[in-house]
């Protein structure tokens, strides 16, 4: 196993900065902070910073059954290049994930493929409890609830099947809040006026912020009556922050929630330049929430940055507003587009760690990951403040080769990634090293 030796960095970790080497050996850290002298491959970090890996909660890698817009191999690749160490995948692939035969199978195909650590939830449908329950929570990072559209046989709308998953899941169940008969509703109604001439403006108007709270209150409510540990992803509107607590700890914490980088980046003016770029479930709103779900992470109410990475072909997407589907590529990128609103004095990168790295294996319990700590596995980035990065088709590593950012300028690169110990991504080259490993958990 390589011996690292990270000389000099500004290591970024438990709400301070400290300046420092890192010593990494065994595939974990072995001394961080002062001077170390030992024999090691060294990396220079002067005036870099060192953050632990990103971990994103959620994803859609494509793998299997929809491999020709992506896949688990190329998406990961694509995340330790942002410096995203660990995932945890969604189950609306081909077939959808509902059985623990499948869950399995995806397992293997991360074992093989994955250059990042890996868990994948299992999915939940109206008729496979009994499967659902099956599920082992030391080694799978929760069970996904679709409370709205989907791919597949993934919409949970009975009520009985809500209130035995709410009810008998013991682990954390994480759901996808929008109200389907609103969105029919709206849909409709839309149609019905501009027909064919539809495009993506009307997305937010169509998955509205309505549709989005109805679901989203249901779900805290049920939560609430059953004692579920709810985690409710990719908020979008003003009024679904409120939903949520700061006044007891994270690790304590029954209903936790996430926001995602697009949220927090884009409004609904951006429709008007980049379109279906931007289409994705839920919808991107106005300036009013952007402001309120930024204000949402920094308060504690909400705890997570994420990206629901949803990566689809261009030629889908240049279809027209009601044919292209939901969803944009971003996991190579979060990173970049957070650390652009702590150049622009958002956040700190103190914060920016804390809700992108720390709280997510709080939330999850992910034994081992998510902080530079002695011991713990050695999953890390270098940060290059100094570097100017822009993104464009050449540095773009998803398999979908599309990017809402293209042209974009950032301050700022991610010089190295290193997982489980290994340096997998450094100044531009990816090594051929699929050292991902499978995200473990405490059930305690």
């Amino acid at each position: 196993m390589q011996k690292i030796l990270i000389k000099d960095a500004r290591i970024v970790n438990d709400n301070k900065i400290i300046e420092g080497d890192i010593l990494i050996e065994n595939g974990r850290f072995e001394k961080i902070g002062g001077i170390i002298d030992v024999n090691a491959e060294e990396i220079s970090a002067s005036g870099k910073y060192a953050l632990p890996g990103i971990i994103d909660d959620q994803v859609h890698f494509r793998e299997p059954g929809l491999t020709y817009k992506a896949d688990i191999r190329s998406e990961s690749m694509a995340a330790v290049s942002g410096g995203v160490t660990s995932f945890m995948e969604m189950p609306n692939v081909k077939p959808p994930t509902l059985t623990q035969e499948l869950l399995e199978e995806k397992y293997k195909i991360g074992s093989n493929n994955s250059y990042a650590n890996f868990s994948f939830f299992m999915g939940a449908s109206n008729d496979n409890l009994e499967e659902v329950l099956k599920t082992d929570p030391k080694n799978v990072c929760g069970v996904k609830i679709f409370m709205g559209s989907s791919t597949g046989n993934m919409l949970v709308d009975q009520e009985s099947a809500l209130e035995n998953l709410f009810s008998k899941v013991p682990m954390l169940i994480a759901t996808h809040c929008e109200d389907e008969s609103t969105i029919r509703h709206n849909l409709e109604l839309y149609e019905a006026q501009f027909g064919n001439s539809l495009t993506a403006k009307f997305h937010p108007l169509i998955r509205s912020r309505e549709a989005c709270y109805l679901t989203s209150s249901k779900a805290v409510l049920m939560a609430k009556k059953f004692g579920t540990r709810l985690h409710i992803l990719h908020i979008s509107t003003a009024e679904e922050v409120n939903l949520f607590s700061n006044d007891i700890p994270l690790i304590d914490k029954k209903i936790t929630s996430e926001a995602c980088v697009h949220h927090l980046s884009f409004n609904d003016s951006d429709y008007e330049k980049l379109g279906n770029q931007i289409k994705c479930n839920p919808a991107i709103k106005s300036e009013q929430d952007r402001l309120a779900i930024f204000q949402g992470v920094l308060d504690d109410k909400i705890d997570i940055i994420a990206t629901d990475h949803a990566p689809h072909t261009w030629e889908e997407k240049k279809k027209s507003y009601l044919e292209a589907p939901s969803g944009l590529p971003l996991v190579q990128h979060s990173l970049y587009m957070m650390m652009n609103h702590v150049k622009n004095g958002a956040l700190t990168v103190e914060e920016l760690v804390e809700k992108m790295c720390h709280a997510p294996a709080q939330c999850f319990k992910i034994q081992d990951r998510g902080y530079i700590r002695e011991g713990y596995w050695a999953d890390l980035v270098l940060w290059n403040p100094e570097k100017v990065y822009t993104v464009d088709k050449s540095n773009i590593r998803y398999k979908c080769h599309w990017s809402p950012l293209e042209g974009m300028t950032f301050q700022g690169e991610v010089s190295s990634t290193i997982v489980n110990g290994v340096l997998v991504y450094n100044e531009g080259e990816l090594r051929p090293i699929p050292v991902g490993k499978r995200l473990q958990f405490f059930t305690h």
